[in-house]
């Protein structure tokens, strides 16, 4: 694989992406800043988020749209949270730019296809595929069709659904992330032998998303044959944003590339943290089961009479994850509701007319 400058893959350099996510906290200042931040750290590329709060999520303030317990986020209803979170798209050709200059790449994270749309008038090197929208194949598909490497995060995701995505992404350069979908992630949840599992099963090169809170299991994935490390930057330790918690300042961000470049250097030495390692493992650990409910799924976005069509209008793919999976989208469109369905339902086959 192969973006802007740099060759990824056996024998090349590990790539290390520095996850920005919500942590400029609604400064464009900021942004930049930690942009900067991420280019004395030893970053090669910079990633991004492209959504906003209608693009991945309605306004909606049924049960399923607040945020369960056990989270960082616990109560608040999945738009207010992304209204927090998402990077406004005005600001993001303008990170490109200071990004480029410094000399990294800088790429996103598309949720929707008006995403991808916006991402190709930038013209980014590549894409983002975040583990919980793995089983978005139509998002994947839309991706694919521009031809761009994919680097896809597994978290949470089962043998099958990491073979769906890669069908979808059929045609272009992809690398898979190994992924522990928690936040923070704990090290014996990590099962890094999942990734020389993955290199086998899948024949493309793997890399590790990392959620945990130290150098321990980038170093460890290295020594495995992990080719990506992607990790969340913070400007300050003490920030409390909605991703601060598992995000890593300058000073945590830098010992971690020296480590990992240290590790390339005298990869037989490299250390093997048992704990780290656990065993090859695919699906959600137990760990991850909470955070299942941010994935996507298929919803009813307007209210819907009995024996009306279901259109591109009035259903979408969208988080959270309590009805149909999102690949079940194109053989819905065309058929007939069952009953009446309120704005918000999560879409299931007793909704469907048979």
């Amino acid at each position: 694989m192969k973006i802007g400058r740099h060759t990824i893959g056996s024998g090349n350099p590990v790539y290390i992406i520095a996850e920005m996510s919500a942590n400029h906290g609604q400064s464009f200042e900021k942004a930049v800043e930690i942009i900067r931040a991420m280019k004395n750290a030893g970053a090669d590329a910079v990633k991004l988020q492209t959504y906003t709060p209608d693009t991945i999520t309605i306004d909606c303030d049924r049960e399923e749209f607040r945020v369960g317990k056990g989270t960082l986020w616990e109560g608040k209803t999945l738009y207010t949270l992304y209204g927090e979170a998402f990077t406004p798209w005005k600001w993001q050709p303008k990170l490109k730019k200071i990004a480029n200059d410094l000399g990294m790449d800088l790429f996103s994270s598309p949720f929707d296809p008006t995403a991808v749309d916006f991402l190709e008038t930038m013209d980014v090197p590549a894409y983002k595929i975040a583990s919980f929208e793995i089983v978005d194949t139509s998002l994947i598909r839309k991706v694919a069709a521009t031809g761009k490497p994919i680097i896809i995060s597994t978290g949470m995701a089962s043998r099958e659904e990491i073979m769906d995505a890669l069908e979808a992404a059929k045609g272009c350069e992809v690398a898979l992330l190994k992924c522990t979908s928690a936040y923070p992630a704990q090290p014996e949840s990590m099962n890094l032998n999942t990734i020389p599992a993955m290199m086998k099963d899948f024949h493309v090169p793997v890399g590790l998303s990392d959620h945990t809170l130290d150098n321990a299991a980038a170093v460890t994935a290295v020594r495995l044959g992990a080719c990506i490390i992607e990790k969340h930057f913070k400007l300050d330790q003490h920030e409390c944003g909605p991703d601060s918690a598992f995000s890593l300042d300058p000073q945590a961000f830098r010992s971690m590339v020296d480590a990992i470049r240290a590790a390339e250097k005298d990869i037989e030495t490299a250390s093997l943290d048992p704990v780290i390692l656990g065993s090859a493992h695919y699906g959600p650990s137990p760990e991850e089961k909470k955070s299942m409910q941010f994935r996507r799924s298929l919803f009813v976005v307007e209210d819907i009479a009995e024996g009306e069509t279901f259109s591109t209008k009035n259903i979408r793919s969208i988080r959270p994850a309590n009805g149909l999976p999102p690949k079940e989208y194109d053989h819905i469109i065309g058929k007939k509701a069952a009953k009446r369905i309120e704005r918000g339902t999560p879409l299931r086959e007793d909704c469907i007319a048979s």
